[in-house]
């Protein structure tokens, strides 16, 4: 059954996290009319996130490319919050915290070095620490800290209220954002027409943006050589409250195999397991204990928080762990996912570029390395 009434969208956005409401909420501005279709709007992976804006502290040998489309990114979150927050009208969340990456003993603050030295090889702004100026900015580390990097450009955003901001933001410049499953894309003479949904309903569009996380790969309707190849990547989370005028940390906290993420209102986010289990999102007590563990052995003093949740969610991980945005090579199709660790940290410059492609037909240089096409296989192309 087709859709009736209102014009047909501009744009249709499979997925409703930060990925796909940031596209929604920029294309709208471009004017374009906008369609969001997601069961559960503003959850999944977005809503069990950290938060953490750390594209030096995850830079990673090889993944040079990468690293430069997430500090891209992190360069734009200050004004994509902004513009944010008055179109919402409520704040977002965004914090200038700075990240502080500690070692427990000898080897760790070797790896930290080896570490450092990569970083400064590539230009990033990173300070080596000796413990006890680890200490004087964090009192609440171990004492036997043996020494840290500290880069004061990586920090945070409250990742519930930024989705929160931009359903928000959607609200307010008329984005159809409906409770509803896309089962699949409607495919006519090789084009992406529109998408159905669960009910039956067929709804046409210009142009469709994959934005569904780890189930981008389970839409129908899409030919198999144009599928993104997206897996989940389970990580458990949990959230402890302390007194917000005394709190444990100011600043990120990275060692080990945890990171802490410290919000303005006393709430320490603690993650994050890095599981190849499917679909599963089970929180289990063998996690919980590894993350409180890890966590108290640098942090001691966290023992004494409230415990007031704990949280799995599904990373979509890609083969090269770098995110598809751009093209699918099927016209009218375009893919927004396999953003794995970094989906919040790479909204800003996804909304932007694929707004860009959308608007001028071109692919912009920003996200042109990152092209969905470069999985397709010499077969599947010939």
């Amino acid at each position: 059954m087709e859709a009736k009434g209102a014009p047909s969208p501009d744009v249709i956005v499979i997925g409703g996290g930060a990925i796909g409401l940031g596209i929604a909420w920029r294309a709208t501005k471009r004017g374009m009319r906008v369609t969001v279709l997601d069961e559960h709007p503003g959850r999944g992976a977005s809503w069990a996130a950290a938060g953490m804006l750390s594209p030096v502290m995850e830079a990673h040998f090889g993944e040079e490319a990468t690293l430069a489309l997430n500090l891209e990114s992190n360069r734009m979150y200050p004004n994509f919050i902004e513009e944010l927050e008055a179109d919402a009208g409520r704040e977002a969340g965004y914090r200038q915290c700075g990240t502080l990456a500690v070692a427990r003993d000898a080897d760790e603050n070797s790896a930290l070095a080896e570490v450092y030295r990569f970083q400064r090889e590539l230009g990033l702004e990173v300070t080596r620490l000796k413990g006890r100026e680890c200490r004087a900015l964090e009192p609440g580390l171990v004492p036997s800290i043996r020494g840290g990097l500290l880069v004061e450009g990586d920090h945070q955003v409250d990742n519930r209220a930024l989705v929160e901001a931009l359903l928000a933001a959607c609200g307010e410049m008329h984005v159809d954002v409906r409770k509803d499953r896309a089962t699949g894309v409607i495919v006519e003479n090789e084009r992406v027409t529109g998408v159905s949904l669960e009910g039956g309903e067929r709804l046409g569009g210009g142009v469709v943006v994959l934005a569904a996380g780890c189930w981008s790969a389970a839409v129908g309707g899409i030919p198999p050589e144009f599928v993104p190849p997206v897996r989940p990547v389970k990580g458990q989370l949990m959230h402890l409250l302390g007194p917000a005028a005394m709190p444990l940390a100011t600043r990120n906290i990275r060692g080990g195999d945890v990171y802490v993420v410290p919000r303005g209102d006393g709430r320490l986010v603690i993650g994050a397991t890095v599981e190849e289990q499917g679909f599963d999102t089970t929180v289990t007590a063998g996690a919980v204990f590894t993350l409180l563990r890890e966590t108290w052995e640098i942090l001691p003093g966290v023992d004494e928080l409230e415990l007031v949740e704990t949280v799995a969610g599904l990373r979509p991980g890609s083969p090269d762990n770098a995110p598809m945005i751009g093209e699918s090579g099927l016209e009218g199709l375009l893919v927004a996912t396999g953003h794995y660790r970094s989906g919040i940290l790479l909204a800003p410059i996804t909304a932007a570029g694929i707004v860009d492609l959308i608007d001028s037909g071109s692919t912009p240089a920003s996200i042109a390395g990152f092209s969905p096409q470069r999985f397709r296989s010499t077969e599947a192309v010939s």
